[in-house]
This record gives structure tokens, sequence and C-alpha cells, in this order.
């Protein structure tokens, strides 16, 4: 089979824009994208799961990822070799045994009006 040329890309590019319309190529842009992530996912030994959720685009999850490792870092949590949800679970862990448990809130307002007026 020959090398496809220019001219050739272009007419088919040209055929899936009549095709699909201008509206569908983002979303059919986008689930070839997420296609080919999943493939390389479970063709890396993934565990058939992939490694991010489709509604979940890839610049939020790393600034979370990196929020939840400077929050691990700043509880002094040891963050090497562990998933990010063993790390989200050991810093609510030491949040909930840091706080204080609840002690009762007497309002300043009601103990004025209790003392008698001089």
């Amino acid at each position: 089979m020959p090398f496809i040329g220019p001219w050739e890309i272009a007419l088919i590019l040209a055929i899936v824009l009549i095709v699909f319309g201008p509206k569908k190529l983002p979303e059919l842009a986008k689930s070839m994208g997420d296609a080919i992530r999943q493939y390389k996912v479970a063709t890396e030994g993934g565990g058939g799961s992939t490694a991010s959720p489709p509604s979940q685009t890839a610049p939020a999850q790393s600034r979370s990822r990196d929020v939840l490792l400077e929050t691990a870092k700043k509880l002094g949590i040891q963050t090497e070799g562990k998933t990010m949800e063993e790390i989200s679970k050991e810093i609510t862990e030491q949040v909930s045994q840091k706080k204080s448990p609840a002690q009762p809130i007497t309002p300043a307002s009601s103990e004025q009006t209790n003392a008698p007026n001089s």
C-alpha cells in the first residue's frame, strides 16, 4: 500500500467534516482521546481500570494531586509508595485526631440576661 499523501489526508478530513459536522467534531476527538488513553492504560498493565475518570480533566486531576501531596507534607505524612487514596485517608485520620473534643459553647448574651440588673 503506497504512502498516504497530504492531499489524501485533506480529502479524508473534508469528508469527516461533512459527515459529522463542525459541532460533533470536538466530541468525536474527545471520545477518540479517551479511547486511546484507556488503551494505553490497559496495555501498560493498569489492571483493567482507567487511570483517570473521563469526567475529570488532566489539569484538574494534577492540581488536586498537588494539593493533596502538599497537605500531606505539612502534616508530616510520608507519601512515597502510597496511592492517593491511602494518602487522603491518612490526612483525614490525622485531622480527625487533632480536633479537640466538642465543648459546649455558652453564648455570652445568655449569661448577661441571667445576671441581676444593678
